[in-house]
Order: C-alpha cells, then structure tokens, then sequence
C-alpha cells in the first residue's frame, strides 16, 4: 500500500516537473524570438524627420545631458567642500579640548604656540564689526570719507584715478583685475552653493558672470575691503544683493538676500527758477527715462516767481496729454530762489502713507534708467543714503571746436578725461528715504540762493550712524551750460561760483593750449618755413 501511494506521488512531481520545464522554455524562446525590422528602426526616424533633424535632437539631448552632469558634479564639490570644512571644524574642535585637558598628541605641541583657526575667526570677526559694513561710522568732516568705486565685468569707475587719470578703465595693474574677477567669482560660488540653494528655496536658476551688474567696493587700511555685488533676479526689477568682506585674509560672506524694487517709487524733487528751455531738455530726458522705460517715479517741481512759470505748466500739461502720465506735483512759491528751501519743501509736501525715495535733481541734471535703479538698490531707510558722484561736462564748443557740427547730446554722454571730469566737490544730487531726511533735520533753511545747503545736508549724514555711499555713476551726468556768478553773492560763495566756473570749461590740457594758443601758432608757422 505504501510503496503504491509513493509511487503515485513520483509520477505527480515528475509530471509537474515536465511543466514547468515546458513553460520555461516557451518564456526563452519568446524571450530570443528576433525583433521585426519595423521594431528596429530608429525612434529619430519616426514622424517623418530628415536624419540632420534627427541627429541635431540626439546632439542637443547629449549636451543636456551633460550639462545636468556638470551642474550636478560641481553642487556635488561644493558640499564635499562644506563637509570637509565641517569636519575641519570638528577635529579642530577635539584638538582644543585635548589641549585644555593636557592630552595633546605628539607632534602638536605647536597649537600651544600658534593662534587656532577660532582664534583667526574672532580676529576677522572683530574687524568686520569695526569696518563701515553693517553700519555707519560717525566721521569728523566730508574730508574723511572713504569713497566707493564702481566696477562691471569690464570696466572700473574710480575716483582715484591715479597716473592715467582716466575716470574709467580696465584695471592696469593685474592684481587689481584679478581682485575684482575673484570676488565675482566668489559671489557666483557663494549663489550657487547648497546652503544659498537651502537658504532660498524658491530659487530655480543657476547664476552666471552675465547676471551681474555692478559692484561697489572700498578698503579701509586697517580693516579689510567690502564689496557689494548685485546679481539680477528673476524678473527685471528683481536683484540679488551679496556683501563680501576680505579683512585682509579669506573672503567671508556678511549677507545675501533678495531686492524686489517692483514697488520703490523715486520722488524726483526739482527746484526751478526760469530757464524754461532747460526745463524742456529735463522734461524730454524724464519722457524717454522715466516715463517709457522705467514708469516708477512722482515728480515735484518747486517753482520760485510767477514769471514763465505759464511754460512750465504748459510743457507738464503736453506731457500728460501726449504720455497719460500724471504723476506730477507743480509747487508756487513767491520767494527768492533757494535750492535748499525748494527741496526742502519738494519732500516735505509728500502726502502718501508710503515712506518715498526722494531723489534730489537739479534741471540740467540727465540721467539713465540704469541710475534709477542704483538710486533703489543703493539707498536703505534707516541703514544707507546714497550721494552719487556725477560726471560734469565740459563746454562742447571747446571739447568740439573741430568738428563741424556738435553731437546731439545723446551723443555727447561720454566719460572720458577729455569730455568732463568726476564732480567730486559736489554733494547735490542724491537718494534717501523721506524718514531718513526728516529724522536727521532736513536741510538749513537759513541758507539763501546758491551753495552750501547740500554740503551741511551731507555732514549731518556723516555725524549719524547711517551709511553713506559714496561712489562714481555711469548714468548721471551734469549737462555744460553758461554759469553765471552774481556779484550779490557773498565772497566766500562767489569764490566757490568761479571756481567752478572755471573748472567745467575744459580740461588742463585744452584749457593750456588756448591760453598758449598764440604761441603754438606761431610755432608752428616758424615749422612750415623752415621746412620750405
């Protein structure tokens, strides 16, 4: 009985064997059959593409392909980086408390001597926090001012403009240029980097060098260099604004963060007196700039007297007709003239809830949309005013005597030391928060006519604790005209009128060869025969 029932139970396993042993080699051959030359043809082929279409689709899905790898490599350096700087940190951490505990291995006896790695921090730290980074320092005078300069990509904008004497150049020396090409690259690492990706979630792009800007940057001897870079954003009236500061050693990041200037409305305050023909070239310039491609921007003009005030309103009234802008403010004043009683007034006369940027203009002032947006990302309610230093022209009639005609003056918006010079003595033109201007006192309204009000105005910003920015700009330019300088000005102010006077006419060189005019013609007269 048993070995029938045992037998039967061979014959039932052997018969599921067989099975599977079927099934399985059904899969293979399934599995091995040949694909059909249909299946064979190429995916670039299908739709009916031409094969340079389709061999020009593989190439570009290669190069992003490798252009995801590369992203992905150097995010993937750049946390290797941190993490070895973290574990730096930690082994530097455990060699402090062996040290504290006596139990130093050999061989490190000199970390007993040597200041750590913290001991370096604290030391940078101590001078970031004396340098005029984060805040103001209160200074004796204008005298003492440390100047910003201006740079891009490919040019420099300076004060100190050394032997060349250029007001912009490509940095001469080359450590200068390699500073400036380091520090960029510093910030794109710093943009790039995990912990910005981590800091920004919403951040979707990756930052070039052609997302840059403009820099400011200036050293204070004792302390360290800063720099302040602006990245553009993702829209066009979003920036990125990242301060660095080397204190003599490695670059150490201060901050990063994000600059929407959507809703940073300027307040363009004009004092005017007469000159209506002026007033059109403003009002021309304000049409092109502020109207057509900026669209951000209240004017006020403070107009003294009644007389041609008629064209005034007519050339505001045409502009709103022909534009259907009407964000402007026409103030009448029956006084004598006074540039500081009429921006004065020009802030103060500002009713919205909203804490304006005021920005101080004269009306043969021209400037670019690239100013405005300085004039935002440079000024901070309660922590920065911007004081730009503005490129002044000299007299066309001379910079131009040999060309037949003059250029337009579009044209004539060139900075070199031959056209006009960097107007460094000037404190006029400016951009601050209304709070700002208001807290610190505004300007001395003792101060009558021409002179000194912008310059008190400045060193009540020097004696407080806000930031004063102080640097060259490539968009702002004073336009040549004729000065006149009254004999009813007093002598300390009629001093100051000529001098200026004399210095926008022309350059040393151009004014030297019309005061020695004669005796280069007669020079060169005595050539001529001597040659025949």
């Amino acid at each position: 009985m048993f070995k029938r029932w045992l037998l039967a139970l061979v014959a039932r396993v052997g018969l599921i064997v067989l099975g599977l042993c079927c099934c399985l080699s059904l899969f293979y051959l399934l599995a091995c059959k040949p694909a059909s030359r249909s299946s064979q043809q190429s995916p670039l082929w299908s739709g009916g593409a031409t094969s340079k279409e389709g061999y020009m689709a593989l190439l570009q899905e290669r190069e992003d392909s490798h252009r995801h790898y590369i992203n992905s490599l150097t995010k993937q350096i750049a946390q290797l980086k941190e993490a070895l700087q973290e574990r730096t940190q930690q082994l530097q951490e455990s060699l402090d408390k062996a040290k504290t505990k006596g139990i130093l291995p050999q061989g490190l006896e000199s970390l007993h001597k040597t200041p750590t790695q913290s001991d370096l921090k604290e030391l940078f730290r101590s001078q970031l926090n004396q340098a005029e980074v984060n805040s103001g320092v209160k200074l004796s005078s204008e005298y003492a001012v440390i100047p910003f300069d201006i740079f891009t990509l490919r040019r420099v904008y300076q004060l100190e403009t050394g032997l060349t004497k250029h007001p912009e150049e490509r940095p001469v020396r080359k450590d200068r240029r390699d500073e400036l090409i380091g520090t960029v690259e510093t910030a794109l690492h710093v943009l790039n980097g995990p912990q910005q990706h981590m800091d920004n979630i919403r951040r979707k792009r990756t930052y070039s060098p052609s997302d840059f800007v403009e820099g400011l940057t200036r050293t204070e001897r004792d302390r360290g260099t800063v720099y302040e870079l602006m990245f553009k954003g993702d829209g066009p009236q979003d920036f990125t604004h990242l301060v660095l500061f080397r204190p003599f050693g490695p670059m150490m990041k201060v901050k990063s963060d994000s600059v929407d200037t959507r809703s940073m409305l300027i307040n363009i305050i004009v004092p005017l007196s007469k000159r209506p023909d002026t007033f059109r070239q403003f009002i021309n310039n304000f049409r092109e700039v502020c109207i057509k491609q900026d669209g951000r921007v209240h004017l006020t003009v403070v107009y003294f007297g009644r007389d041609q005030i008629d064209q005034v309103k007519a050339m505001l009234d045409q502009t709103t007709r022909e534009t259907r802008f009407r964000s402007f403010t026409l103030i009448q004043l029956n006084e004598e003239f006074s540039r500081g009683r009429g921006l004065d007034v020009g802030a103060r006369a500002w009713r919205r809830s909203q804490n304006v940027l005021l920005f101080f203009c004269d009306v043969d002032i021209h400037f670019t949309a690239d100013f405005l947006t300085s004039c935002r990302l440079n000024a901070e309610a309660g922590k920065k005013v911007y004081y730009p230093v503005l490129f002044s022209q000299y007299n066309p009639t001379i910079i131009y005597s040999n060309h037949t005609l003059l250029p337009s003056v579009q044209q004539q918006l060139v900075i070199r030391k031959e056209t006009g010079f960097w107007r460094d003595f000037g404190f006029g033109m400016t951009c601050q928060y209304r709070s700002d201007f208001i807290n610190i006192g505004g300007f001395d309204r003792n101060i009558k006519g021409w002179g000194l009000e912008d310059v008190h105005l400045y060193r009540k910003y020097l004696h407080s604790k806000l930031v004063v920015i102080r640097s060259p700009s490539r968009g702002l330019f004073h336009l040549w005209h004729e000065k006149n300088c009254s004999d009813e000005l007093p002598p300390d102010k009629y001093k100051m009128c000529m001098q200026t006077k004399a210095m926008s006419e022309a350059s040393h060189g151009q004014l030297g060869e019309l005061f020695f005019k004669r005796e280069i013609k007669a020079h060169l007269n005595s050539k001529k025969q001597s040659n025949k």
